[in-house]
């Protein structure tokens, strides 16, 4: 249970130079950071935290693979290459009209806009491009695509930009800077298909609790330790240029985001500050009293505004992030609310609450999926992440960083060996402190001799086949070749990685 009581740092709030800002709820301290941490972070991403789509290929092919089916059964339904949603010729309407109308739309189809909200450094955007291309045979399909790439940051869309892979795509591509509630001047019905990859995670995001018949919400504000004091000999200007969120301020700076220290305290909230309020209150009534549920406010109106956006026979909006659809694990109070990463906020998703939101936000069928069970099903593969084929070993390290870090090179090395990735990249691992100048070296050679075309990154998705026929060299690092096949059949863990779905088809 939480007690809903002001959690202080010191008894002496004067005696704390280092406070760096006022309460506020959590998630407009969230919306801040990001500000910040895209702001002084945005191009050395990867080195806080991996996705899924950053460097691996498969999500991408598994939302391609995907995509060419639906539209192709969409097109055998309804052969006229006009937009989707647009009113369709019939020959019960004037033939002579029809078949010009017809005509006309076969010479000039409409575009099928994709977008991507959040997009990361590309990469997402151009394996999807790239497999579309590939699998649209007849070029029914890829030559018709505008994919819009949309992220709150100026500085990410600059990365995106650069992805050489992208860059062929140029024709097909538009990059917009905006956030999900910035996207008015698209019309009503006029896309096809929307998707992002770890963004809800981030969207702002309210924790919340019932106490005797209120709803109360965390409020945070954070602190600075006592010991990096000596690093900002001009104190107030440190702090002016956090509360402004002024970057080119802080860049200079020390780096002091994982240092902050947050204090929490509750406040009855303000039903206007937050969207579907009566369905979560109603929500929140599942749960005890005192326990904190995380609501993922940005994600609901996310939902809303994709069913405003997409079109009545679109193919639908698909989120990919870590959470739980399971009531039992929402009710847990241990369960993990947020990370922080970098100073950044990243919450686990509420699934079920989502999944309420969308029905009631009218936007048709929802179905909730374990991540890897749809990149399995739409490449026709069971699959895994590298973190997976990690975690079954049986006797992982536990003492030291640098030799989970060794088992990890020695496993990509294994495991290259039955893998061949379409395109050249390769793990970027930063090596830990304090590893021993012998194991350096090793870890550095191994690094260095990478197969270019290996495991791209330690998330990256890997195929039951490739896995097995490095199951011998596995064997020596100490894997279980059965716990290994057990592994790809595994039901997903209490909070995991889901794909949520939402559209109008089946």
């Amino acid at each position: 249970m939480v007690d809903p009581v002001v959690e202080p740092v010191a008894e002496n709030e004067e005696a704390l130079p280092q406070l760096l800002g006022d309460f506020a709820p959590i998630d407009v301290w969230q919306r801040h950071m990001n500000a910040v941490f895209y702001g002084l972070r945005g191009e050395r991403v990867r080195e806080f935290y991996q996705t899924f789509a950053a460097a691996d290929y498969r999500l991408g092919y598994a939302l391609a693979a995907d995509y060419v089916q639906r539209a192709t059964q969409r097109q055998k339904a309804h052969p006229d290459p006009s937009t989707p949603g647009a009113e369709r010729p019939t020959l019960r309407a004037n033939g002579e009209e029809a078949r010009s109308r017809r005509a006309d739309s076969e010479k000039n189809p409409v575009p099928l806009t994709i977008m991507e909200w959040g997009c990361g450094n590309g990469n997402l955007a151009a394996c999807f491009l790239d497999h579309v291309k590939a699998l649209d045979r007849d070029a029914t399909l890829y030559p018709r695509i505008q994919y819009v790439l949309i992220d709150a940051s100026e500085t990410v869309l600059d990365g995106a930009r650069a992805n050489a892979e992208l860059a062929k795509h140029g024709d097909r591509v538009q990059f917009v800077q905006a956030t999900v509630p910035d996207l008015q001047s698209y019309a009503d019905g006029s896309v096809d298909r929307i998707f992002c990859n770890e963004l809800w995670s981030e969207l702002p995001t309210k924790l919340l609790l019932r106490k005797a018949g209120d709803v109360m919400e965390e409020h945070i504000r954070p602190n600075l330790k006592e010991t990096r004091l000596i690093d900002y000999p001009d104190w107030p200007g440190l702090v002016q240029a956090f509360d402004q969120a002024d970057v080119a301020g802080l860049k200079p700076l020390p780096a002091f985001l994982e240092d902050i220290l947050w204090e929490r305290e509750y406040h009855k909230i303000e039903a206007k500050d937050v969207p579907f309020r009566r369905l979560i209150t109603d929500f929140l009534k599942l749960f005890d009293e005192e326990l904190l549920i995380p609501v993922n406010v940005g994600a609901a109106v996310s939902l809303r505004e994709a069913h405003r956006l997409l079109a009545p026979d679109a193919l639908g909006f698909s989120s990919f992030d870590a959470g739980t659809a399971d009531e039992a694990v929402l009710n847990d109070p241990e369960k993990p609310c947020y990370n922080l990463v970098g100073g950044q906020f990243s919450f686990m998703v509420n699934l079920a609450l989502l999944e309420d939101v969308a029905k009631q936000a009218g936007g048709g069928q929802v179905t909730i999926e374990p991540q890897k069970e749809f990149v399995g099903r739409s490449l026709g593969v069971n699959v895994m992440s590298l973190m997976d084929v990690l975690a079954s070993h049986p006797n992982l390290p536990q003492d030291a960083p640098w030799q989970i870090d060794r088992l990890l090179m020695k496993t990509v090395e294994a495991l290259n060996a039955g893998y061949v990735s379409p395109y050249e990249r390769t793990i970027d691992l930063p090596l830990s402190s304090g590893t021993p100048e012998e194991t350096r070296r090793e870890l550095e050679q191994l690094l260095a001799r990478q197969a270019r075309q290996g495991v791209p990154d330690t998330v990256a998705y890997l195929a039951e086949e490739e896995v097995m026929k490095a199951a011998g060299q596995l064997e020596e690092l100490g894997y279980d070749r059965s716990i290994l096949q057990a592994a790809f059949l595994s039901p997903p863990q209490p909070v995991d990685y889901f794909h949520f779905r939402m559209g109008p088809d089946k």
